[in-house]
Formats: C-alpha cells, structure tokens, sequence
C-alpha cells in the first residue's frame, strides 16, 4: 500500500535512505545528514510538482516512491524513484515479493492516481537487477549518460515507460 508521507516518517525515510544498499545504487551516494534531510523534505512536502509516498507491506512502513517533475497539464509526465528498507526487509527475507510490490504499486499510481502518459527515472548502468526488472516492467532505456557526483563518475541511464506500453495485472 501507499500512502501519503507525513512528518512523523522524515527519521525513517533517512535511515532507509543511509543504508548502504540504497547509498550503492544512488547517485547521491554520501550519508545525507539530519540537517540535508529536513531542507529536502520542506522542498518536496509542499511542491505541487512532487509527491512522497510511503510503501507499507503488511501495515508496517518499509519503502519510500517519490515522484517529481509531475506535469499535469498537457502531455501528463512525471518522474520517479524508489528505495527500500533494505535491511529490515532482507532480514524477514522479504526483499524481493517487496521491490516487485513497490514497483507495480507505483507505476499503478504513476498512471491509474496521477494519470500520468508517461513515466520518467533514471538508473545507474551497474545496477543490472534493477534493470532488469524495470525491464520486466517495460521501461524502456535511453542513451547512456556520464555525470559527476559526489566526486566520483558515474554513468546513468534515463528510462521510461509509456501508460500504452504499461503492463497490466
């Protein structure tokens, strides 16, 4: 299930967000403090061009969706990612039925909430799981680009999924 962030889930989106499994596969990769966490959440808490989702999985918060860049007039676009709490949920051996749950919710709420025509995001190239599975959903990947961050290079490639080529349940 998703629902909307509230404050009361800023120290757990931090936490998830800091685990090194998530920090590995982010382009920020440095420990975000208290102080970069809280400026980001009264950026994102009150854009209209962003939403924060919490993922629950058997009524207890586990993952955070975001989606930003949303253009809701027009072409209906929008971008996104996601992460996990990926160490409580490896240790209820939960990882894997949680990502492919995530994942189908929020491209659900992508096109079914938001209804969006076309869902953006970004994956870094050494992450073949993830692209493998965004593939599995019927991303599409665009051209490869090199960026710098948090000095080191990495090389990031834009994805997409279409609400024609969106796969249904």
């Amino acid at each position: 299930m998703l629902r909307d962030a509230t404050g009361d889930d800023v120290h757990l989106m931090l936490s998830w967000r800091n685990q090194d499994a998530n920090r590995q596969v982010s382009k920020t990769s440095h420990v975000i403090s208290a102080v970069e966490h809280a400026a980001w959440w009264s950026r994102v808490c009150g854009d209209p061009s962003r939403r924060v989702l919490v993922y629950e999985r058997d009524g207890l918060p586990c993952g955070v969706v975001t989606f930003f860049d949303l253009r809701l007039d027009g072409p209906r676009t929008g971008a996104w990612g996601f992460y996990l709490d990926a160490d409580g949920l490896a240790d209820r051996g939960e990882t894997l039925p949680a990502w492919l749950e995530v994942m189908r919710e929020a491209v659900d709420h992508a096109f079914d909430a938001l209804a969006l025509d076309r869902l953006d995001g970004e994956v870094l190239a050494h992450n073949t799981v993830v692209r493998q599975m965004n593939r599995r959903f019927r991303f599409v990947e665009g051209s490869p680009v090199r960026q710098m961050h948090d000095g080191r290079e990495i090389e990031v490639i834009p994805i997409s999924l279409t609400r024609e080529n969106r796969r249904r349940r």
